[in-house]
């Protein structure tokens, strides 16, 4: 007769082969047939509803321990650097195990929250109980949400930030994370969506009080899944970097290099210097430093810059893509220290014409480190006690070099684009004192100019030495968005030329046919839409925006990894050392400009978000207040428009819109009153009323009083108001168009 295994050795079966535990497994292991196989049955089923073992298809696992096989999510770097990884599935009694994650070189790279499917090897001894493998990403992530979460006594709710997301998500009792009432969380999505009532979600990080001081940007950041955190090992190794010695590298210490930034500027990655030709052209130096010696491929530091891209700036605060240690120390150009960079040599002609440049890998010194406004003020004739000492080395030979440059733009015909960028300026406690636009003065359209000068040169010389590098790219606008520009042109009372071959030098021409007047912003900022996403590309297509052949970023390797592989690239290119770009970076280009491309834009995403929450918390102390704007956008939903004083973009509803039904006509981008014919659209000159600021999502919703002047007429719509129910053909659309414009020339 057939022994039939005790429930232990089952177990114990079970446990040493998660590959091959199916009933069928089972039984052939411990030799059972014919009857015995009942007997089995029973006992595995006794199993299953004691919870020791876990039946999927045909299979049986152990409950208290992991398959082989299984998904899982990548978690945020630990203290020491490590990543580790939670099973997307627990159902053991016990504590969810502890699984660290080992990347190998080829894997591709994986950020907080991104998932995978892993192959688990259990070990011994260790603090963590799995170690996992690749195997391959799963790029469906589930929805995240970041929100005030509300207790109740089912577990609670929580009410979004996002503008645009109104429906709360419930979340049951067993996964609040002991949540506290008021607080800021962010969950993810659990399960589909349902038809009927709330979608559900399970907390998984608390963010604390959201009224907190510097509040603002931390919710910008979690929710946008940027790292703020350095960990250990990444610190470790900044902290051990040592100053570049000279042996090896060129003596730039005599060359009056000086940086320009920002009065509140922490690091200075650039330094320049000119001199004049006797043929009136001019010899520049644009020296960039040399992250390259301090970030090495492979390290935790590159690890970590990779994954981050780039460096997010906040009103209140910067998440550097380097450690301190580094971008505010030993590579920052700081005055009268010796710091190693990367320099470029540019000799111009008389005309601002590049005829030459050279590459250097050497140390340098900053005569001083100058504010735009020093810069500007000594250029204009009134030096102080730092600039009057560098007029002559300094000063005049720059602006003379700008002259050239100038000229030279001129005849290029970039896209001359004139927005003017706020400055929020908080309070110590995290309050908004004011809101202004920043100053632009010549000194900063110098640093652009030599900045661009030395990017182009880098394109240059690495195609020219059929060198891999990563470009910045930006392709032509598509011909839908140049017919958007048209029609908002021609209803602003401009013209843009069609049907021919779009240049740069067409759309200036609009810019300058808008300036001075009212239209301004307005054509400015609709240029601005019409233009595709500048991105990083392995291959060069072009640069539309500063009509240039080739261009990569190469003057801010402390902020950017684009720039950071272009100087590696030049590094290898020359054979100046050890640290140029390996193998293994070039065959990952594609990816890597995939990733950086993302993290640009997702930093973008964040900043603008964080500006919109301290504007809207700004106006939240004027909500009932008139304000002047101008019409800048037109949805079916309603109108937005840009407030004059702040900036700021608010939100007209439609259905709060006069006394009538409105029509959008997205053709003529226009909402048309149904009675009255009025017709609501881009360009136009509006007097507001500031009906709600929520400065948790940084939505403004506003009243309109006044349309170019006049207050609004009563339509005869018995009191209704906002979108008509009924849709129109397009031809129905233009019909009342222009029915509309009929009666407006009437009266």
């Amino acid at each position: 007769m057939t022994q039939i295994p005790s429930k232990a050795q089952i177990l114990e079966w079970v446990a040493e082969h998660p590959d091959a535990n199916s009933k069928r497994d089972i039984a052939k292991a411990f030799g059972i047939k014919g009857a015995g196989r009942i007997e089995l049955k029973r006992l595995l089923k006794e199993l299953e509803s004691e919870g020791q073992l876990e039946r999927r298809r045909r299979h049986y696992l152990d409950a208290e321990k992991l398959p082989p096989v299984t998904v899982l999510e990548l978690l945020a770097p630990d203290g020491s650097g490590d990543l580790f990884a939670r099973p997307m599935e627990w159902r053991g009694e016990g504590p969810m195990p502890r699984i660290l994650y080992l990347p190998r070189q080829t894997d591709p790279a994986l950020g907080r929250g991104d998932r995978f499917l892993g192959r688990l090897i259990e070990v011994m001894g260790e603090d963590h109980q799995y170690e996992a493998r690749l195997i391959r990403r799963i790029t469906v992530s589930p929805n995240r949400i970041t929100g005030i979460f509300r207790k109740d006594s089912e577990g609670g709710r929580i009410m979004p930030i996002d503008k645009g997301q109104d429906k709360e998500w419930r979340v049951r009792a067993g996964d609040t994370l002991g949540a506290e009432n008021g607080e800021l969380v962010q969950a993810e999505q659990t399960g589909p969506r349902a038809r009927m009532g709330l979608p559900s979600a399970r907390i998984i990080e608390r963010l604390g009080d959201p009224s907190a001081p510097r509040a603002v940007s931390l919710i910008a950041i979690h929710q946008h899944g940027i790292p703020d955190e350095f960990p250990d090992k990444v610190l470790a190794e900044a902290e051990a970097a040592k100053p570049a010695p000279l042996k090896g590298r060129d003596d730039l210490r005599d060359l009056p290099l000086v940086t320009i930034d920002p009065s509140d500027a922490r690091d200075h990655d650039d330094a320049v210097a000119a001199h004049v030709e006797e043929d009136g052209g001019a010899t520049i130096w644009v020296a960039i430093a040399d992250v390259a010696h301090y970030v090495r491929p492979g390290s935790a530091l590159d690890r970590e810059a990779w994954k981050r891209g780039n460096s997010t700036y906040f009103p209140d605060r910067v998440v550097p893509m380097l450690p301190e240690a580094l971008s505010a120390d030993l590579c920052s150009l700081h005055e009268d220290v010796d710091r190693p960079v990367l320099a470029v040599r540019m000799r111009l002609d008389a005309e601002g014409n590049k005829v030459s440049h050279r590459f250097h890998r050497g140390i340098m010194r900053s005569r001083a480190s100058l504010s735009y406004e020093q810069a500007q003020a000594a250029a204009d004739g009134t030096p102080d006690a730092q600039t009057a000492d560098l007029m002559d080395s300094v000063i005049t030979p720059l602006w003379h070099a700008y002259g050239l440059l100038k000229g030279a733009r001129a005849r290029r015909q970039p896209l001359d684009l004139d927005l003017p960028e706020r400055r929020i300026e908080l309070t110590p406690d995290g309050r908004v004192k004011s809101v202004n636009f920043r100053d632009r003065f010549d000194a900063h359209k110098l640093i652009e100019e030599f900045m661009i000068l030395a990017n182009v040169a880098a394109a240059e010389e690495l195609a020219r030495r059929q060198r891999p590098l990563l470009f910045r790219v930006h392709e032509e606008p598509s011909l839908d968005k140049m017919e958007a520009l048209r029609e908002v042109a021609q209803a602003s009372g401009f013209t843009l030329a069609k049907g021919q071959v779009l240049h740069t030098s067409h759309l200036n021409r609009l810019l300058a046919q808008a300036q001075g007047t009212d239209f301004d912003e307005l054509i400015n900022i609709s240029t601005l839409r019409s233009m595709t996403q500048a991105y990083y590309h392995a291959e060069n297509y072009g640069h539309f925006g500063l009509s240039l052949k080739a261009y990569a970023h190469f003057t801010s390797p402390i902020r950017r990894y684009a720039d950071l592989v272009v100087h590696r690239a030049l590094i290898a290119a020359h054979g100046w050392g050890k640290d140029g770009l390996s193998p293994d970076e070039i065959e990952r280009l594609d990816e890597t400009a995939k990733h950086i491309s993302e993290t640009e834009r997702r930093s973008m995403a964040a900043e603008r978000d964080t500006t919109d929450r301290y504007l809207a918390a700004y106006l939240s102390e004027r909500v009932g207040s008139e304000m002047s704007g101008r019409i800048n956008g037109v949805q079916k939903f309603g109108a937005f428009v840009r407030l004059d004083e702040s900036g700021a973009d608010g939100l007209l509803p439609i259905r709060d819109l006069g006394q009538e039904y409105f029509h959008y006509d997205p053709d003529a981008q226009m909402l048309i009153g149904a009675d009255t014919g009025l017709q609501i659209g881009i360009g136009q000159r509006v007097t507001v009323r500031l009906t709600e600021a929520i400065p948790l999502t940084g939505g403004l919703t506003l009243e309109l009083l006044e349309l170019e002047g006049k207050a609004l007429p009563r339509g005869g719509g018995k009191g209704k108001r906002g979108r008509s129910p009924g849709r129109m053909s397009t031809k129905a659309r233009l019909a009342e168009v222009k029915r509309a414009t009929k009666r407006r020339r009437k009266r």
